[in-house]
């Protein structure tokens, strides 16, 4: 069962700070930061799935993809998982995850089946796919930098073939397109709920000193194969530490993992507060029945905190 929190301040979670007077509307008071599990090595790609009741998130070191349902708690939903990090659900349902060690997209069909659907770009293979989203037209958006190849913890070290990148993949006839290039290492994405944005989390070239760390935000225009980004300029610079995933809810705010928990912002690029975790998040889903519960992987354990808020219905 889920448990209370207790934060290095002694106080029981949440601990929240308010730097706009509105933040404390999103927030409610009886409604405190819960563990749901703990001891992974680094928790990461959590996707609701609502009609299992279920959340998975990955436990990627481990090399497993795991499931946790209320009451019931956390078991292994798939290992080895090829180090998978980023996952979604595609328009009719399907699991998506991205691989770091497969260097690919790979699907999770209705009988259970796992299906490649993409691992190369131009003839070269891709780097290490690490998040991942679905438009309405049945695309697939993933972001591709080298983390995932950059060493042996997280899917072991290959050399690269292309420079970091952000991709349209389509499965209706398996063309994949660079939709912006200009990154040092593209990570954490989210739609807008009128996908007429599209966030994403710069987490820069980490070989450097100081990489550049922000998150940038794109115009999306057009339709399908005509579909085309503009803009990716500065939208907000995390601090402390950078954001790595990030959910937007429905009225168009981004809550952002931080070094310091969830930082929650509105569309303008302005912070409005925090939530406090005991560890550096890396990622957030929104689920539960209505949408309204904010699952965040911190380190080794993942929480959920119930928000005044609702997760966009991006599908």
């Amino acid at each position: 069962m889920p448990v209370p929190v207790n934060l290095p301040s002694g106080k029981v979670a949440p601990d929240y700070e308010a730097f706009e007077p509105r933040f404390h509307r999103f927030m409610l008071a009886n409604a405190g930061l819960e563990a749901l599990g703990t001891g992974y090595r680094w928790t990461e790609g959590p996707v609701w799935m609502g009609d299992w009741g279920a959340l998975l998130f990955q436990d990627l070191p481990n090399n497993r993809t795991m499931r946790w349902i209320e009451g019931v708690g956390v078991s292994i939903y798939r290992a080895p998982s090829d180090y998978a990090n980023g996952q979604t659900r595609d328009c009719e349902g399907r699991l998506v995850a991205c691989s770091h060690h497969g260097r690919c997209l790979y699907r999770t069909e209705r009988d259970g089946t796992v299906t490649r659907l993409v691992d190369r770009h131009a003839g070269k293979r891709l780097n290490a796919p690490n998040d991942i989203v679905t438009h309405p037209d049945g695309s697939l958006w993933f972001s591709d930098p080298l983390y995932g190849i950059s060493n042996d913890y997280e899917g072991g070290r290959q050399e690269s073939e292309q420079p970091p990148a952000l991709y349209r993949f389509d499965p209706a006839d398996g063309s994949i397109r660079v939709m912006a290039d200009d990154f040092g290492g593209p990570n954490g994405l989210a739609f807008s709920p009128d996908f007429r944005r599209l966030y994403v989390a710069e987490t820069g070239d980490q070989t450097r000193d100081n990489p550049d760390q922000f998150l940038r935000v794109f115009d999306v225009a057009g339709e399908g194969a005509e579909t085309r980004l503009t803009g990716g300029g500065l939208f907000h610079k995390i601090t402390p530490g950078y954001a790595d995933g990030i959910a937007v809810d429905e009225d168009g705010f981004v809550w952002s993992s931080a070094a310091d928990g969830v930082h929650c912002i509105d569309p303008g690029g302005t912070v409005l507060g925090r939530i406090t975790v005991p560890a550096r998040v890396a990622n957030v889903a929104f689920g539960g029945i209505a949408l309204n519960r904010l699952f965040i992987c911190g380190g080794s354990t993942v929480y959920s905190i119930f928000l005044n808020r609702r997760g966009a219905r991006l599908l």
